[in-house]
């Protein structure tokens, strides 16, 4: 018995993807997807670079233009991509490594100590996603230029014109492929380059990075950072009350830059980043856990010698040690091992052993050549110790209760049916009267309400005991399931998206910020893994005939009325002040149901941002809130977070 189907598949039916192709069908394989994320990574690709040039100390200047019409052009004092033929393609090299993914600098070490960049795929993928793509290479006196359209040539190298001799770098200029990005309005955001950029200069002290966007309203911002990562330490503790000067160390083992900078501030939170070859970490890695692990030990050994802990008395542990602690620990690895593509943790273990061992050392001296920072960072050091006692008993006795009174979830939950947490929602709902509408407008399948009464603590000026003692943040944590600090672990979350919803004014963005300082501080992976989202209640119902419209802000209820001509008049409209004034129908209709209502999820684009903005708008400091507030105060009217 023969099969003709099975047998008529040979090497005719294996398709090879050549060349770029394979990058424009499966995009998310080199940059990520095709999303807001995905867009500026092609940005990133193509800066990393010239980053990698400044490394090797043969470029000090970087700028990054956003055209107006969207096209992106990134400029370099580097050595400019070699232009010769390349002996085994038989082309330019400038195009070879246009065109040719896996093709660059990076793989010998002849070229590059140090390196960032993504495996050799960068800009080649980025040239496969752009619609066009311009290269002007400075070199020898000669303006060197190729343009490619999704990834292809459009021309050999050719010399397009004369430069000074001693000029030298490359332009490379992209518009990204609407073909590919196809979400509807998606472009490049100045605040998330900016957050980027700040970082690099930060780590890659001496360089001058400059940002420039000349979209309407046009603006430019230019980073320099002398004292590199003790500057970035500096920036973070900005708003905060520092308890020594920075401590900072820099050493070369076995072709392995370390520096690290430490400043212990009033904080009851850490705030510690880690980069490898200029590329923020985000998971961390071997070069984090060196770190936390020194300076847990060099604390525990000096408050011991210094008799500032008694024998009798249990070590600190590395929570206790790290409440606080603003830290930075930067390293330049010449061949650094990720745990993916996307480089968000270093995998390299000998880098644990060096940094444990240059932070033991200075870390140590610093101590003993500074008793009064010693003792200041000791003594916080006990205080947290004493608090996390406190917190620990708090947290036992709400269990406890819990069991023996069998109430594992707040009495005023109005739970959903569903019990696949996929598939489940809560909403947090500013104020009883809203929340009763909620509870009536609801599919109780799958949505669950959670009222809260008035605004809960500002968790960025208390401690976890204190917070226990709340019975918002209770009722909250018993009804996610999570737990929380320590103890939180996400494979219990009872509900897949945890939504705010608080009135449109300046109360509801207060209760909405205080919401989300908690997540931040306490809940940190309810947001990274994209479980936090904002409603958007209307703001305006303009009803005319038999026609109702909900209006989400004033343009839009502007554009209405005008649309509506001169029948405007006879419309009838109503601005909600809260979402107590609507009917359950209405709050179903405009903000509960998934097939009409908009929903924004809440990302942490740069976690040290977002730190350091958390810090200056709930922090102690007053003078950097108030100089903030004035200077957005044009845009508090659509205050959104």
């Amino acid at each position: 018995m023969s099969n003709d189907n099975a047998s008529s598949y040979g090497a005719k039916d294996i398709q090879v993807l050549e060349g770029l192709e394979a990058v424009r069908r499966r995009p998310g394989m080199y940059v990520g997807g095709t999303d807001l994320k995905a867009l500026h990574h092609l940005v990133y690709e193509v800066v990393d670079n010239a980053i990698d040039e400044a490394l090797a100390g043969v470029c000090n200047r970087i700028e990054v233009v956003i055209n107006a019409d969207s096209s992106v052009s990134v400029i370099d004092n580097g050595r400019g991509i070699p232009v010769d033929i390349h002996p085994e393609k038989k082309k330019s090299a400038l195009e070879v490594v246009m065109t040719i993914l896996h093709a660059g600098g990076k793989f010998g070490h002849s070229a590059y100590k140090v390196s960032g960049g993504l495996h050799g795929v960068g800009v080649s993928a980025v040239n496969a996603l752009s619609e066009w793509c311009e290269v002007r290479v400075y070199l020898n006196g000669q303006i060197h230029f190729q343009r490619y359209e999704r990834g292809i040539p459009q021309e050999q190298v050719k010399v397009i014109g004369k430069c000074d001799p001693k000029q030298s770098g490359t332009n490379v200029t992209f518009k990204f492929d609407r073909e590919i990005f196809k979400e509807e309005g998606i472009d490049f955001k100045f605040d998330t380059l900016v957050a980027r950029f700040r970082e690099m200069a930060f780590v890659t002290r001496n360089v001058t990075i400059k940002l420039v966007d000349n979209r309407p309203p046009e603006r430019e911002i230019t980073f320099l950072f002398e004292g590199g990562i003790t500057s970035f330490v500096r920036y973070m503790n900005k708003n905060r009350e520092v308890l020594h000067p920075v401590f900072y160390v820099e050493k070369e083992i076995d072709n392995i830059g370390i520096e690290i900078a430490l400043q212990y501030t009033d904080a009851y939170s850490e705030a510690v980043y880690s980069f490898a070859n200029t590329i923020n970490t985000i998971d961390g890695g071997t070069h984090m856990t060196g770190l936390r692990t020194a300076v847990t030990r060099v604390v525990n050994d000096y408050a011991k010698r210094a008799k500032l802990l008694k024998d009798v008395d249990p070590n600190f542990s590395g929570d206790d040690t790290r409440e606080g602690m603003t830290a930075i620990v930067s390293i330049k690895h010449p061949d650094p091992q990720f745990e993916s593509q996307t480089k968000v943790k270093l995998m390299n273990p000998e880098v644990q052993t060096y940094v444990q061992q240059v932070v033991g050392e200075a870390f140590s001296a610093f101590l003993d050549e500074n008793p009064a920072a010693a003792k200041a960072i000791i003594t916080k050091c006990l205080t947290s110790a004493r608090a996390r006692d406190a917190a620990r008993k708090a947290r036992d006795l709400v269990i406890r209760k819990s069991a023996l009174e069998s109430l594992t979830l707040p009495g005023k939950l109005a739970d959903c049916s569903e019990r696949d947490s996929t598939k489940t929602e809560i909403y947090i709902v500013e104020g009883n009267s809203a929340g009763g509408s909620a509870k009536m407008g609801r599919d109780r399948h799958f949505q669950a309400i959670l009222p809260l009464r008035g605004k809960i603590l500002n968790t960025e000026r208390a401690r976890l005991d204190k917070m226990l003692g709340n019975e918002e943040i209770k009722s909250m944590i018993s009804a996610f399931g999570t737990g929380i600090g320590d103890n939180f672990d996400l494979k219990n979350l009872r509900y897949g998206r945890i939504i705010i919803m608080t009135d449109a004014d300046v109360d509801g963005s207060h209760i909405r910020t205080l919401l989300l300082t908690l997540f931040f501080r306490y809940m940190k992976q309810l947001i990274e893994q994209g479980h936090i989202y904002i409603a958007q209640p209307p703001l305006y119902r303009v009803a005319h005939r038999q026609t109702v419209k909900y209006l989400y802000d004033d343009a839009s209820k502007d554009a209405y009325l005008k649309e509506l001509g001169p029948v405007a008049d006879k419309a009838t409209m109503q601005r909600y002040k809260g979402l107590g004034e609507m009917n359950p129908e209405q709050l179903w209709e405009t903000t509960m149901n998934p097939e009409s209502r908009t929903l924004l999820q809440v990302s942490i684009e740069d976690a040290a941002t977002a730190d350091h903005t958390f810090d200056m708008l709930m922090g102690a400091a007053v003078p950097p809130r108030t100089k903030f507030i004035t200077t957005h105060a044009h845009a508090v009217r659509n205050l959104d977070v």
